[in-house]
């Protein structure tokens, strides 16, 4: 009986790379593949049910590769993915290590993937993203045919949290920034900073990593810094919560003092004191959707619809009241 390791001597290359070619997956050059292809020709091979089953993506099984699992914001993402999962008969396979990747791909353990980390390499991921293999990704954007960007709307989030608070007479603004590598962020203080531009608003820069202690770290450096700006606008809800308690120590009142609007809208956003005015959007129907999408193109095995952005909308709580004629509409 004919084996790859067989094909591989004749065609005198590695048994990885027949794998690749006979799985038409990989970064092997053409030449490469027609040598193995034409050796598995010559030597009348023909691969066993178990082969079949795996080059017609018959795995049934989705890869989720997510940088952490704790915190609600990326539990309700999961929740999404699952609940969409579970109204099909395919299974999900949840990944913290980016590096699983190609192994999972080259062993066909998955039949496609949502990636949400940004440890992981874009190239990686133009290079892996194929027919037999598509990705969608929730952290950047990405062009290529068999992979799907489904980013959430940050220009519009941002010009809508600047307006508000412009729109209550707010003239000294701050941002604190996330983790530099996010295009969340780039995005969002992109977005923040064309405003303040346009509008003539004098805007502090605080650099944080999307961490509350990063938030409260920006407090301090406020306080030690001269005028305090009468409005901030954090690139998360982490960081704003962490701001606000740095400010509230310091007995700086918000919003009365200083208001604060954040991103994501998290749970803790509408219970603590004050209730923090924030950027938000359905985590779950996020997760939902890329779920949705993937599972469509596995089914169909039709291209993905071109990028398109969820959209988000501002909710205004306590942390931004700075007219005390505005009333935030009940949560």
């Amino acid at each position: 009986m004919t084996t790859i390791k067989d094909i591989a001597r004749l065609a005198g290359v590695s048994v990885t790379a027949v794998s690749y070619a006979l799985n038409d997956t990989g970064t092997i050059s053409e030449e490469t593949r027609k040598r193995v292809l034409q050796a598995a020709k010559d030597l009348n091979y023909h691969p066993n049910a178990f082969a079949r089953h795996l080059k017609k993506r018959k795995t049934h099984t989705i890869g989720v590769f997510i940088t952490r699992f704790g915190g609600s914001f990326y539990e309700e993402i999961l929740e999404g993915i699952h609940d969409a999962v579970l109204q099909t008969d395919y299974e999900l396979m949840v990944c913290p290590e980016s590096r699983t990747i190609p192994r999972l791909l080259t062993q066909r353990q998955v039949d496609g993937a949502i990636v949400f980390d940004s440890k992981t390499q874009s190239d990686m991921l133009l290079k892996l993203a194929s027919k037999r293999f598509p990705i969608v990704v929730l952290d950047r954007y990405l062009e290529a045919d068999y992979l799907l960007p489904l980013l959430l709307d940050n220009q519009r989030g941002t010009q809508e949290a600047f307006a508000h608070l412009y729109g209550q007479g707010a003239r000294r603004m701050g941002f604190v920034s996330g983790a530099a590598d996010s295009l969340d962020n780039h995005e969002r203080m992109r977005a923040f900073l064309q405003e303040a531009t346009q509008h003539d608003v004098p805007m502090q820069h605080y650099r944080g990593n999307f961490t509350e202690r990063s938030g409260y770290e920006a407090a301090r450096e406020m306080l030690t810094g001269g005028d305090l700006p009468e409005a901030v606008f954090c690139a998360n809800d982490q960081m704003a919560i962490g701001l606000i308690k740095g400010l509230k120590e310091a007995q700086v009142r918000v919003p009365q003092d200083v208001g604060v609007v954040g991103f994501d809208d998290i749970q803790i956003a509408r219970y603590m004191q004050p209730t923090l005015s924030t950027i938000g959007t359905s985590r779950t129907g996020w997760g939902a959707t890329a779920a949705a999408e993937l599972i469509n193109y596995l089914e169909d095995d039709t291209p993905f619809p071109a990028p398109y952005r969820l959209p988000v909308q501002l909710i205004p709580r306590e942390s931004s009241i700075l007219d005390s004629n505005f009333s935030p509409p009940t949560p």
